[in-house]
């Protein structure tokens, strides 16, 4: 074996032989420290180290109860939300780039990402009563200048497991923004579908659709007894 071959061999060990991440970077997508609820793995955040001459980001997405998790090695790395992306605003620079949340990593830590929301859904109540699961809320506008958003819709989602959305659901209603009498009451009503096999609960979010944003903010997920 040439002398190349070896030095090759032994580095390609070297490389073999390092330990794997096993830092834990984790936490959730905020607004005054509450969690927003969102669709999951929709809403894209992206982590970059750095120091080792890497460009490109380490791909993450929210689940949905707004929190995110990634194992990386310690260093120091920087986190945004893509321009664009969830029912909010991330902040952003003078130049209008995403601006960057900056974390140093020894050992596992949490990481809340503060974000302005368009609005919340506020006081949701969910009930099952006559094959039906009824809902009333109020939803709270948060940004009120140039930026701030009309609502396309509400609605209301069921399923029969844990995970509740535009994409997972067995049957929804919708109630078109214009339609809204009072933000302060808003009443909403699905019927429960027959299930296979049966099961006497489901669960249930509410949605709130803005006009021209693509992901939908939620409530949180309730579980729904009849």
């Amino acid at each position: 074996m040439s002398i190349l071959a070896i030095i090759a061999a032994a580095s390609a060990c070297k490389k073999d032989n390092y330990a794997a991440p096993s830092s834990i970077l984790n936490g959730h997508v905020v607004y005054k420290g509450e969690a927003i609820q969102l669709e999951r793995n929709q809403v894209p955040l992206q982590i970059y180290q750095y120091g080792l001459g890497k460009v490109g980001p380490i791909g993450q997405s929210f689940a949905q109860d707004g929190s995110y998790s990634a194992i990386l090695f310690d260093g120091d790395y920087k986190i945004i939300v893509p321009n664009g992306q969830g029912p909010f605003l991330w902040q952003q620079t003078a130049a209008g780039n995403p601006d960057t949340v900056n974390v140093s990593l020894k050992g596992n830590k949490t990481v809340d990402l503060e974000v302005m929301p368009y609005y919340m859904i506020r006081t949701p109540q969910l009930a099952a009563a006559g094959g039906k699961v009824n809902a009333t809320f109020k939803v709270e506008k948060i940004i009120m200048d140039a930026n701030a958003k009309n609502i396309e819709r509400v609605s209301l989602y069921i399923n029969k497991d844990q995970f509740v959305s535009g994409g997972d659901n067995l049957a929804k209603t919708d109630l078109a923004g214009g339609a809204i009498v009072d933000p302060n009451n808003i009443p909403l009503s699905v019927t429960i579908p027959t299930l296979v096999p049966a099961q006497n609960y489901v669960y249930a979010r509410i949605g709130l659709k803005l006009v021209g944003v693509e992901d939908l903010i939620y409530s949180p997920l309730q579980k729904v007894s009849f």
